[in-house]
């Protein structure tokens, strides 16, 4: 049987790549999709959105118009549309909810963990399987390298098109790298060093981004000491490569039972 999804921001490179995925995979079906009213989109089929053969079912402007018979809805809309929608579906008692929007304000993260409570919602600032093991090794990596002697740099290069720096999944990564170390990130982040005068601050993570051309997405982590290095990274091929793992996520979310779930959680098993 199908698993019925609904994405918000179907409009969107993210939203578009997604869809596409599931209109050609029997495993899923599209049920609905979401835009803004302002959108190139508005009337549009969801099938015509996507690239794909006509489906006759038109994008929706209301969320409450897409979600007829849906087991999953995908956010891959703005950080300000996102803490309207978990609250709506909250209220709504569901369907589950993954969020894949980067760049969310302390409320809007408040949004979806008080959503959280009553139904499964998955919230992940990259959809990629592969990202989440690099966390995972990050973090184990952080934890045993002293801080004292091992320096920690992030640099990650996006497409022209991005436009929030550092991105936000090289954000989490230095939240796992100053977990593991007992610290606070925004305490010991290092972004954007430029001048004549700015030295490395023992401890610090530094952030490094790069902008431009279609490159899809790069992360580099590098632990340096005074006699050895260690680099773990990540590179996407393919846009792809962030809507089959959205998919691989909504398989696992739903049928959990309420509570805020990680890519981590898909890809060793974990409860909330």
């Amino acid at each position: 049987m199908a698993l019925n999804i609904s994405i918000v921001g179907i409009g969107g490179r993210l939203g578009r790549t997604i869809a596409r995925e599931i209109i050609l995979d029997e495993r899923f079906e599209l049920v609905g999709g979401v835009i803004r009213a302002d959108s190139d989109h508005v009337d549009q089929d969801l099938g015509e959105i996507a690239g794909t053969q006509w489906l006759g079912k038109a994008a929706s402007i209301r969320l409450e118009d897409a979600l007829e018979g849906a087991d999953a809805v995908i956010d891959a809309s703005t950080p300000q549309a996102s803490a309207a929608i978990a609250r709506r579906l909250a209220d709504l008692g569901g369907p589950a909810l993954l969020c894949g929007v980067t760049g969310l304000n302390q409320a809007q993260t408040d949004a979806l963990h008080a959503a959280s409570e009553v139904l499964p919602v998955l919230a992940a600032r990259n959809f990629s399987i592969g990202i989440a093991l690099v966390e995972m090794l990050v973090s184990t990596a952080a934890a045993g390298l002293p801080l004292e002697r091992w320096d920690a740099e992030i640099s990650e290069t996006h497409h022209r098109h991005k436009v929030d720096a550092p991105s936000g999944t090289a954000l989490v990564l230095g939240e796992f790298i100053a977990r593991s170390r007992g610290q606070i990130l925004d305490m010991v982040a290092e972004r954007g060093r430029s001048g004549p005068d700015q030295p490395r601050t023992p401890g610090g993570i530094g952030f490094a981004s790069l902008r431009g051309g279609a490159i899809v997405g790069e992360h580099e982590v590098r632990f340096l000491s005074d006699n050895e290095e260690i680099s773990i990274g990540h590179r996407a091929l393919d846009r792809r490569v962030f809507a089959l793992g959205a998919l691989t996520a909504a398989q696992w979310l739903v049928g959990q039972k309420a509570g805020l779930y990680s890519m981590r959680h898909v890809v060793v098993g974990e409860d909330a």
